[in-house]
């Protein structure tokens, strides 16, 4: 029994280590590629930066700001929610954090009458909202960790004509913010429409524009600008987001690691018991045998025999040895 249960442990060890190697490698790819995503999410901030100085540079210059993206909604009754989920596990609660906050937001919807239309990113959130039979107006997966312009362009071109054709009054973001490698948050924020005309203006710079004449007309300009900016906001938060997940599969991989040493270690301590239990039941069974050996040797005829004086017997077999006496 104690060997049966010391092979179990053997096995247990072994499988835990091969799961520990691939948890580790795990941690290290994510911890690479979590600095590239972050290198990348910072690069692509400067040209969300001056997308958006030119924009408010327009605005306050004269542009005329009339376009489908910044009409005024009075009544929402339509709500569209973007989420950015990612296509694997794995991560800890990145998922499970962005998919509640977005059932949140659908719930809200519904609790208030307006219907909403979900476009999922990420086969995570597809497959949640899926399972549980929410309506998808459109999905798209497989750049979770290493988006591209194109995908931004690809989910911002759906999204804005889910806003301006669809009949969503209102737009919504959810995503993951990346603050740090140690910290990111969860964010809901609106994503259409855009600001109006004083909130774009706003800190734009009128004098900015003074010297330049545009073609054919600021307020053009200003509108095919906008579509740019609003890919350049979904690129940047897809880049985020992706940042986001690899830092939370690095911290996820690390702490299975860590599970991993530990059980190690717990079913090593277990098998030494095991196996000096074992040690000892067998140097009890030998000393139990040799006891036994010797309490047999000790038996009640030979100790008869052992105790019993036996001169007598000899000197009569001497007798009989040297023949009968002469008288």
């Amino acid at each position: 029994m104690p060997g049966a249960q010391e092979r179990i442990l053997r096995r247990r060890i072994a499988n835990v280590s091969n799961t520990k190697k691939i948890t580790r490698a795990m941690e290290l790819i994510a911890a690479t590629r979590v600095v590239k995503a972050q290198q990348r999410a910072n690069e692509a901030r400067p040209y969300a930066e001056h997308i958006t100085q030119v924009i408010q540079d327009l605005a306050a210059g004269g542009a005329e700001v009339d376009h489908p993206l910044l009409r005024p909604v009075d009544a929402v009754e339509k709500v569209g929610i973007v989420v950015l989920a990612a296509d694997r596990g794995l991560a800890g609660a990145y998922n499970s954090s962005v998919i509640k906050a977005a059932e949140r937001e659908v719930q809200a919807a519904r609790s208030e009458g307006r219907e909403y239309s979900l476009v999922t990113v990420g086969r995570k959130s597809k497959g949640y909202f899926s399972f549980r039979n929410y309506s998808i107006e459109a999905s798209f997966e497989g750049f979770s960790e290493n988006p591209s312009f194109e995908d931004a362009v690809a989910v911002a071109a759906r999204v804005v004509d889910l806003f301006i054709n669809g009949g969503c009054d209102r737009i919504d973001l959810v995503y993951t913010r990346f603050i740090s490698i140690g910290s990111q948050e969860v964010v809901v924020r609106r994503f259409l429409p855009l600001e109006d005309e004083a909130t774009i203006a706003e800190g734009g710079d009128a004098g900015a524009t003074a010297g330049f004449e545009f073609e054919p007309s600021a307020s053009a300009v200003l509108a095919t600008l906008l579509p740019r900016y609003v890919e350049s906001r979904i690129f940047a938060a897809l880049l985020d987001a992706a940042a986001s997940e690899l830092a939370n599969r690095q911290r996820a991989m690390k702490s299975a690691t860590d599970n991993a040493e530990e059980l190690i270690l717990k079913y090593t301590r277990k098998m030494n018991q095991v196996r000096q239990d074992a040690i000892t039941t067998e140097i009890m069974e030998i000393i139990g045998g040799a006891e036994a050996l010797a309490d047999d040797r000790e038996s009640p005829g030979e100790l008869i025999l052992h105790h019993l004086d036996t001169e007598p017997f000899l000197e009569l077999d001497h007798r009989h040895a040297s023949g009968p006496s002469r008288t």
